[in-house]
């Protein structure tokens, strides 16, 4: 319903709708400006305490001589704030206000006066703990969109950067930023995320960026290997947005999502760049590597050890010497979900009983486990570089992704031999080669279609394109 200039009927109108007798945080305030009453909402905790001392300030001075007829006047003579609109509809007005925005009524103006002096509980922009870099900067983002569309621009100082406003959940009204540089974006690709936007119908995004990657991205779930790229580091997200990747930044979530993104997107951190040409080179390949015997290493031990006479000479220390009392394959799939339950109950340990819980799981999952039969030392070896080299993945998601198909390739070689071995190499490429990014272009670009060009860039980091005046 649209607003009246009867001040009573807008406030109590308000109060209903907003419960203001039983949330104690809602707080509305009744005083006189200009010989008219006039009657101010809030939500404590979320206003500047000291912007609106001082507009209630000039706000008293006013005599009725000086009040003008209508609101736009009043807003443009006497609300001395950078930050201010108008709102016609009660709707509309108790998300603007349950957002943080002060709404200010006063008797005959039909309109409600949105004073934006709100500021939100925020933790300083520390180095985010899972994106860590060796040389760079160390800020990251944080849970507050404003500080993190700042982190941003402080990087991009181009008229040329778009950062455009919506929202998304009828009930939790989620404040996203979509953010692009109008020059190097996609144009086809940016009007379907905002069609998809506008289209979500979502009571709220209870999870932040996973529930919007779930509604831009609805299908395909069984794949897992992303389709985002997840980053905390405000400096990735600006280098994204100069390659044409669009970021979205959601409310209450630190950390940006840059789309399309393929898997050698994925596979790229921030210490690629902050090296010289060489140096970052030998990391990226690195990377590279220890995925991939992350994600072979032991299907193909596994293999040997099923089939001992395709073992060469020089390697036959490989083999298990001691006696097997659990079949290897149920050794292996023990310790893949012992290691996910050590490092959940390290997530869920309190900071001064981490170190005794690291050192019993190292006494558990050590001698004593190899001593009492339950698993051989060259098991326990093996997944322990697997466990190790997962780390070396930046995406969570993508160290998973890569978990699931050697679990896969474990059970294919334990239960066909060689052949299900060969069936799950086959399964990993198909999950990789079929997949589409969100733009639905080829998710492992420029290997297939194949761009010798491009390909070389995404394997070898050269020199920084300098432009000379």
């Amino acid at each position: 319903m649209t607003f009246t200039g009867n001040l009573t009927e807008n406030t109590e109108r308000i109060k209903q709708l907003l419960n203001v007798e039983k949330n104690f945080d809602v707080v509305f305030r009744d005083f006189t400006i200009g010989g008219r009453n006039a009657g101010l909402f809030f939500i404590d905790g979320f206003l500047k305490d000291d912007v609106l001392l001082r507009l209630l300030q000039d706000w008293t001075a006013i005599t009725p001589e000086q009040m003008p007829e209508h609101a736009d006047h009043f807003m443009k003579q006497y609300v001395a704030y950078g930050e201010i609109g108008t709102v016609n509809e009660d709707a509309a007005m108790a998300v603007q206000l349950l957002s943080g925005v002060a709404c200010l009524f006063i008797e005959g103006y039909d309109t409600c006066l949105a004073i934006d002096c709100r500021t939100y509980p925020a933790r300083g922009v520390s180095e985010p703990e899972k994106d860590k870099v060796m040389r760079g900067s160390r800020d990251g983002f944080v849970e507050t969109l404003i500080f993190n569309t700042s982190l941003i621009r402080r990087r991009i100082r181009d008229p040329k950067l778009i950062m455009e406003y919506t929202s998304v959940g009828e009930s939790s009204h989620t404040d996203i930023a979509i953010c692009y540089m109008e020059n190097r974006v996609d144009e086809a690709f940016l009007k379907t995320i905002k069609d998809r936007l506008t289209h979500v119908h979502v009571d709220a995004l209870t999870m932040n960026q996973e529930s919007m990657a779930e509604c831009l991205f609805p299908r395909r779930w069984y794949n897992p290997f992303p389709k985002f790229k997840f980053s905390e580091r405000p400096d990735t997200a600006a280098a994204c947005i100069l390659e044409g990747s669009v970021v979205i930044l959601v409310d209450n979530s630190p950390s940006a999502m840059i789309l399309p993104a393929s898997i050698f997107d994925i596979i790229e951190e921030a210490d690629d760049y902050y090296f010289p040409p060489v140096t970052g080179t030998y990391l990226r390949l690195t990377r590279i590597a220890v995925s991939l015997v992350c994600l072979f290493l032991t299907p193909t031990w596994l293999l040997f050890m099923t089939e001992p006479q395709w073992i060469p000479s020089w390697l036959q220390f490989i083999q298990v010497k001691e006696q097997m009392f659990v079949p290897l394959i149920l050794q292996l799939l023990i310790l893949e979900l012992a290691i996910d339950g050590l490092r959940l109950a390290a997530i869920n340990t309190p900071n001064m009983l981490t170190t005794p819980l690291s050192v019993i799981a190292g006494i558990v999952l050590g001698e004593y486990a190899v001593s009492s039969g339950w698993f051989n030392s060259e098991t326990m070896l093996y997944m322990a570089f697997v466990t190790i080299a997962n780390y070396s993945q930046a995406s969570f998601e993508m160290g998973y992704a890569l978990k699931f198909m050697r679990m896969i390739l474990l059970v294919l070689t334990a239960v066909f031999h060689v052949w299900g071995y060969a069936a799950g190499v086959v399964v990993v490429i198909c999950a990789i080669g079929f997949n589409r990014t969100v733009a639905g272009k080829s998710y492992v670009y420029p290997l297939i279609p194949l761009d010798l060009k491009e390909l070389g860039k995404r394997l070898f980091r050269g020199r920084l394109p300098v432009e000379r005046k």
